[in-house]
């Protein structure tokens, strides 16, 4: 083992006579490279430093070996300076970590005021790779952001029970690309899944302490990495590798969601693991007192990307998780933060220009989580063009529909349109909205019809976590139920939602399990629960459940209605209006009628002449979507103005009416949802 000074790549990279260590730091004295053997630990001091970044070539080294480092400089946490030797450090562009027995990682030789303790024994170690993979044909899907149906899914979650997928491969990457699986996704129209974090993280101690863990993966500690937990490999990386490959040609894209906002060092009191020890005051936010952390985020830290280091180490990032992983977008965990300058919000910052011009990045789909816990963190319908955003308006706007809530109408009807107030007046089109009814953050949806109230007592909190303005309503009975007339009112409710999220305009994103009525018994704070409360019960998925999303998702995909990239106002003229609301009397909406607070019912009339930016103007079916939120059945009389004649019921959540033709009447049950459709002048849009 021979070492000599290395080049400026930073992170370690392998070559025919050994590796190259290259680490970034502004205020150490000098870097030590520690490569392990067993339990030995190899001391070597880095010879280059150009420009602060600190570099050595070691020969006779390769794949596979274990390292980290140690960095020897000021340890003045009074002025934001926390270098301390006895601390070793992860390379935060490590593509691989070594957890080994070393799971947790928070004990006191790791944290800051144990400041002479050794951290070598608890330390993570990070692992040198080769990182070849053979892609063969692999092509990204592409799907445009108008198609795209997103499932927000957690690895673990949807295989750890699943019965045609080996017991080997559950919870797994390879589990997640098992044909039983992309089956299921093809099946329900899925064309993109939306991962919860696969950055290698850790659990938190107070968690491991209460024999709980960190479930959905909000506490990272390398933004490079794969989750090794969830590799039924040694190799994580091409396992990862392997599956999206297999997803890409099924047609199903990989969306990440990814947390570069904070780390698992936490507050003051945290464990020093990588960055507070390699150069505290350039990767995070210092509060006035520089010996605490700006909490923007309510994790303890707050990652600055108005740094140049912090902003490059997440720019590389992204780049190597579409460049070498083939990652096909990203969901931004509390994406505001990642635009915040001082303290204000910036949506032409530095982060957002940087992503804006790297070609790397032109293609991928960005999604903003738009908030944080910072002043004026709420920022939905504020980010750049190209970003969609998760909108959180929609969720809460279509569940009190659904739950019978006066004066919920005129939001309603925004809503199902694409939520034109919080996006158009910037410039951007409907698919600025990713639309959804529930997420891994509070109710599944059986559970959005089946309590009234969190039941958290799992998590170990008194049951005072989670949200408690839920938008909920049990139904008549709190949880499990064998009333048959609740259950009923629940399949509808179900059901008339799903209908609402798939056809509205806007880019749906279906909470994984809700297709078969997962339910988390009541808990809306799922993150500590690694167990049967977050993972799929595939034995007691509704079926019939599943084949009505299926037919939803066949609509969406088959009609371009469903999927407009111009707002529904846009190509009117005199003669042809594209869009128009009438009352179940079959006449057309007037602000009195939007206004009225006992108003719940409302007919919804799309053209067949659509424009979408993947297909131009087209000819597809003249729609109509009926929705009936009240307790009582409705009776809707079709309006003259758009024509009586033609019409079929496509979709009944009821089901009574199915397939069958219309004149001038249809009932539609109380919480029940009708579409309508009819071949439009000039012939439908054959289906793709």
């Amino acid at each position: 083992m021979h070492l000599t000074d290395g080049h400026d790549r930073l992170g370690a990279t392998p070559d025919s006579a050994g590796v190259n260590f290259a680490v970034w730091s502004s205020v150490a004295d000098r870097v030590l490279l520690c490569l392990f053997d067993g339990h030995t630990e190899h001391q070597l001091d880095l010879p280059g430093r150009r420009d602060d970044v600190f570099s050595g070539h070691v020969s006779g080294v390769g794949p596979g070996i274990r390292y980290g480092f140690r960095v020897d400089g000021p340890w003045e946490p009074g002025r934001g300076m926390r270098c301390n030797p006895a601390k070793l450090l992860t390379d935060p562009y490590g593509r691989l970590f070594d957890i080994g027995d070393r799971r947790l990682l928070m004990g006191d030789s790791a944290h800051g005021s144990r400041r002479r303790r050794d951290s070598a024994n608890a330390g993570v170690r990070s692992v040198v790779i080769d990182g070849t993979f053979d892609w063969g044909d692999d092509r990204a899907p592409k799907v445009p952001m108008a198609d795209s149906v997103i499932y927000e899914v957690h690895v673990k979650g949807i295989t750890q029970h699943h019965p045609d997928v080996p017991e080997t491969l559950r919870g797994t990457y390879a589990g997640l690309a098992h044909p039983a699986v992309i089956s299921h996704l093809k099946a329900i129209g899925v064309t993109a899944v939306e991962l919860l974090p696969v950055h290698q993280f850790l659990h938190d101690q107070f968690l491991v302490d209460q024999g709980l863990r960190n479930y959905w993966g909000y506490n990272t500690i390398g933004f490079f990495a794969p989750h090794a937990e969830y590799a039924a490999t040694d190799d994580p990386v091409t396992e990862f590798k392997g599956m999206v490959r297999l997803l890409h040609a099924a047609g199903i894209e990989v969306i990440l969601d990814v947390v570069y906002n904070h780390t698992a060092e936490g507050n003051h009191l945290g464990p020093t693991l990588n960055l507070r020890g390699l150069d505290n005051q350039a990767y995070y936010r210092l509060d006035q007192d520089p010996a605490r952390y700006l909490n923007w985020t309510g994790t303890g830290n707050t990652v600055d990307l108005g740094s140049p280091p912090a902003l490059r180490l997440v720019m590389d990032s992204l780049r190597y998780w579409v460049e070498e992983m083939h990652v096909d977008g990203f969901r931004f965990d509390l994406a505001t933060t990642l635009g915040r300058t001082h303290s204000d919000f910036d949506p032409l910052g530095g982060f957002f220009g940087a992503v804006a011009q790297d070609p790397i990045l032109q293609g991928t789909k960005l999604i903003a989580e738009p908030w944080d816990v910072g002043p004026a963190g709420y920022r939905v319908g504020q980010f750049p063009a190209r970003w969609s955003e998760w909108n959180d308006s929609y969720r809460d706007t279509v569940r009190d529909f659904w739950k019978g809530t006066a004066s919920s109408l005129g939001a309603f009807g925004n809503a199902v349109t694409g939520s034109s107030p919080l996006f158009e007046l910037s410039g951007r089109t409907p698919t600025a909205s990713i639309n959804f009814l529930s997420s891994h953050d509070g109710f599944t949806l059986a559970d959005v019809v089946s309590y009234d109230h969190r039941h958290n007592q799992a998590n170990g909190e008194s049951n005072g976590d989670g949200h408690a303005d839920n938008r909920s309503w049990n139904s008549g009975v709190e949880g499990p139920t064998e009333d048959e007339l609740v259950l009923t009112i629940r399949r509808r409710r179900t059901r008339s939602m799903l209908v609402t999220l798939l056809l509205s305009q806007g880019v749906p994103m279906l909470l994984g399990g809700d297709e078969f009525g997962r339910s988390q018994g009541g808990n809306n704070n799922a993150y500590n629960q690694d167990n049967e409360v977050s993972w799929f019960d595939w034995e007691a998925a509704d079926a019939d459940l599943v084949a009505f999303v299926a037919r939803l998702t066949e609509l969406r995909r088959d009609h371009p209605t469903f999927r407009r990239t111009a707002w529904l106002h846009e190509h009117a003229d005199e003669t042809h209006d594209l869009v128009g609301w009438f009352t179940p009397a079959g006449e057309e909406m007037t602000p009195v009628h939007w206004d009225d607070p006992a108003a719940m019912a409302v007919a919804l009339y799309l053209a067949g002449r659509v424009v979408h930016a993947a297909e131009g103007t087209v000819v597809d079916d003249d729609v109509m979507l009926l929705f009936n939120g009240g307790f009582d059945d409705e009776v809707f009389s079709l309006p003259e103005t758009v024509g009586r004649h033609g019409w079929s019921v496509v979709v009944d959540t009821v089901g009574s009416n199915q397939d069958s033709e219309v004149t001038d009447r249809v009932t539609v049950a109380s919480f029940g949802a009708v579409v309508l459709m009819r071949e439009a002048e000039g012939g439908p849009t054959p289906a793709r």
